[in-house]
């Protein structure tokens, strides 16, 4: 499938007049923060490949193909998903925040529009905005304590919520089955050199994208997995099944556009309710990046039952959790246009939010 269209169309549809009612008169500085707590969301290499842009009625989100890994992710699957997680990101900040959100006809060249409308008064649900700027990539070796089985059906269930298909990989002989598959993918990625160079330039790529090389493993750990940053490292398999982690696939049906952005918004769903109860999680996107293991995958594993559009590991961290775990975020002006003020109105009382937005930094 083609990237989206670059130009967010200012009049995506010709019924769009019938929804703009459903827009409420938000503070512009509501959008900045709220536009700020949706860039917290993950995305691949942390290359934050979004754009959002604000008319006054509604919130758009498109994504910046600019920043598509065009030689791991050509169809752009990674980076639909990446957008679909900044916006169950944004949906659950504009309800911590007090409002409700509607979908809207999205139009040309636009993956998402929600309209927002002030909710019956109540208190911010601090808890949530606190979950949003706390979520990460816990890079931490995960323990032997396996993840219990009610609570792997938990992060399958609330994945299920956002209309995707939801399996956790738990018996020993398939856990070392998908390492097979995960360490196969990575050696095909490692016999293109288009690729390993790609993903190398988002490695320190600068102050508030990529992931710095601190936050990567130092030296290699026998007893973790092979990762993208080290593939050189050789690795038995079966020390998979002698770990506590365990992997979630998530898919659907079909493998298109909209589906990745449900994959997405469910990978948010999940990462948020993993870190609530303390849980670690990596994504794995070697083995959806290559097409023969992506197919394996789904016939083998998964018996056909649906399209694997993410994998992610969860699993319960030990160790000192390092203090920097999260990396740099890109400043809301960059990502953010808005073209049309509510009114001209920059907060609820005419002053500034007192609540700041998020630390760019924060994010992972």
């Amino acid at each position: 499938m083609s990237a989206p269209d670059d130009d967010l169309d200012d009049h995506p549809d010709d019924h769009l007049d019938d929804h703009l009612d459903e827009g409420g008169d938000v503070p512009l500085t509501d959008v900045e923060e709220l536009v700020g707590l949706a860039c917290l969301a993950p995305s691949v290499h942390n290359t934050q490949p979004w754009r959002w842009r604000y008319d006054g009625h509604t919130l758009a989100l498109a994504a910046d193909d600019s920043r598509r890994l065009v030689h791991s992710d050509p169809a752009s699957r990674n980076l639909t998903i990446s957008c679909g997680a900044a916006l169950d990101h944004l949906e659950l900040a504009a309800r911590a925040l007090g409002y409700d959100v509607s979908r809207v006809p999205p139009g040309k060249g636009v993956l998402a529009r929600v309209a927002l409308r002030r909710a019956t008064a109540g208190p911010v649900a601090d808890a949530d905005l606190a979950l949003l700027r706390s979520r990460g990539t816990d890079r931490r070796r995960f323990g032997t304590q396996p993840v219990p089985p009610e609570v792997l059906d938990a992060l399958c269930d609330v994945a299920a919520t956002r209309g995707v298909e939801a399996r956790a990989v738990t018996a020993d002989e398939d856990r070392v089955a998908l390492e097979i598959l995960a360490n196969r993918a990575m050696s095909l990625v490692d016999l293109d050199a288009e690729r390993r160079a790609e993903q190398r330039r988002w490695i320190d790529h600068s102050t508030r994208d990529g992931i710095p090389r601190s936050q990567l493993p130092q030296d290699p750990d026998p007893m973790q997995a092979r990762s993208r940053f080290r593939p050189d490292v050789v690795e038995d398999a079966r020390l998979a099944a002698r770990t506590g982690d365990r992997v979630i696939v998530l898919g659907g049906s079909v493998d298109d556009q909209d589906a990745w952005l449900r994959a997405g918004q469910a990978l948010s769903a999940l990462w948020l309710e993993a870190t609530r109860r303390g849980l670690g999680v990596i994504p794995m996107t070697q083995p959806v990046e290559v097409d023969s293991v992506r197919e394996e995958l789904a016939r083998t594993l998964l018996e056909d039952a649906f399209v694997p559009h993410a994998l992610v590991q969860v699993g319960l961290p030990v160790g000192e959790k390092h203090p920097a775990t999260h990396t740099p975020r890109r400043p809301v002006a960059e990502v953010l246009e808005i073209t049309g003020e509510p009114g001209g109105r920059r907060s609820r009382a005419g002053e500034e939010s007192d609540r700041g937005l998020p630390p760019a930094r924060d994010g992972g």
